[in-house]
């Protein structure tokens, strides 16, 4: 029965009542008839009926299978409501204030149609893999962008079954794709995220992407690799206002091990930061709960607690001798690529510039106020204190994943 279901719904993906959507785009287009839409053809008060259903369910409202490839996200919606026994047809509110169009080749629609048709085959493998008498596990496709040739891909999970027991199969695709086994690529936080959909927790990531590289001759950028979530003064109801800086830096660095996949744990808050540093001895009980303030030397400490994540500290004396520090920070980030967090004054001299995220920015999540600001932005030797020391907790990456 679960062979024969697939089947139809690999059968209705070929069939000319499939159609593809480009989302947040007026493109609508009919892969299996070389029918597109423009602008001009549909509006509002288009007819389903008029433009061959294009908003057509599967059996129930709430079901809409979403299709990713290169980059672009796409809508794949099939007419199975709308028989012979319904003759009248509602309006879709589909398209307004439409701008532009995207033309497509006939190529271009078979390979989508088979990479949706492939992906069906995967989901019912996975189906019937994982089910246990009547007991059926959701097939959930993620999509993933690997290095250069392989681009972007999908493989799909049961849900449910968390990543430590798909281990085996994640063994299979590094050795299929080529990979190297020390570090992750295909546990579910490495999800490919398309940038028009949302975060759910409202955090912003990578404010850094707006930003324009500083011009220095002969110079080259050296930055984070991957993704981080920005935390800073102010967030998750929690008033720390002058004394959490490094808490939100710690956060900041936590999210990039995260969303990694290195780890599965949340980001920590203050008080189980707090509750760390007590149980390894740095700190009195009475730490936990108050508002006082740590350093990079704690930052190290919380994240071998909570993550079994190691680090190096930089220690610099006087914030002129960064300049001399520059090599070593460049290796930093071209090796490990996480995240440095910088305790003590706060860096740069000469043909030298930082990329720093501030944690004392306490406003909204609103990537133009925080750029156009200096909240995240490059820093030349006017904003450092050239006196004042710095301890820099450079984490490094897990070496077996």
């Amino acid at each position: 029965v679960i062979s024969g279901t697939f089947e139809t719904l690999r059968s209705q993906v070929k069939s000319e009542s499939c159609v593809l959507t480009v989302c947040d785009s007026p493109v609508v287009i009919w892969p299996n008839k070389g029918v597109k839409a423009t602008p001009d053809e549909i509006t509002p008060d288009t007819l389903c009926e008029e433009i061959h259903q294009v908003y057509l369910i599967l059996k129930k409202p709430e079901f809409k299978l979403l299709i990713k490839l290169h980059k672009l996200s796409l809508s794949v919606l099939i007419n199975l409501s709308l028989t012979h026994h319904h003759t009248h047809y509602s309006s879709v509110k589909l398209l307004s204030h439409c701008k532009r169009f995207v033309f497509w080749c006939c190529s271009a629609c078979e390979r989508l149609v088979e990479a949706l048709a492939h992906q069906l085959c995967e989901m019912e493998k996975v189906t019937l893999q994982h089910m246990k008498g009547t007991s059926l596990l959701v097939p959930e496709p993620f999509h993933f962008l690997l290095p250069e040739p392989a681009g972007l891909v999908t493989v799909v999970y049961p849900a449910g079954v968390p990543d430590s027991q798909l281990e085996t199969q994640r063994k299979e695709l590094h050795q299929q794709f080529e990979l190297p086994d020390d570090r992750p690529y295909f546990r579910r936080a490495n999800a490919y995220h398309f940038p028009n959909e949302p975060y759910r927790d409202g955090y912003l990531r990578n404010p850094h992407l707006v930003l324009t590289h500083p011009t220095l001759d002969d110079g080259k950028v050296y930055l984070v690799q991957g993704i981080y979530s920005y935390h800073h003064y102010m967030q998750d109801r929690m008033d720390d206002n002058g004394w959490g800086c490094a808490y939100r830096s710690l956060q900041t660095i936590c999210s990039w091990f995260q969303q990694q996949g290195y780890v599965e744990r949340p980001v920590p808050t203050h008080r189980e930061i707090q509750q760390a540093l007590v149980d390894v001895g740095d700190k009195q009980p009475s730490f936990v709960g108050s508002r006082q303030w740590i350093g990079s030397i704690e930052v190290q400490a919380v994240l071998n607690q909570l993550l079994g994540v190691t680090s190096k500290i930089m220690f610099v004396s006087q914030g002129s001798e960064l300049a001399s520090k520059g090599r070593e920070l460049a290796n930093h980030f071209l090796t490990e690529g996480t995240p440095v967090m910088i305790g003590g004054g706060v860096l740069t001299t000469g043909q030298i510039r930082y990329l720093i995220l501030d944690p004392h920015y306490t406003g909204a999540e609103d990537l133009q106020v925080i750029t156009d600001k200096g909240w995240c932005g490059w820093k030349g030797p006017d904003f450092w204190d050239q006196t004042a020391y710095y301890n820099l907790c450079l984490p490094q990456r897990p070496k077996m994943t």
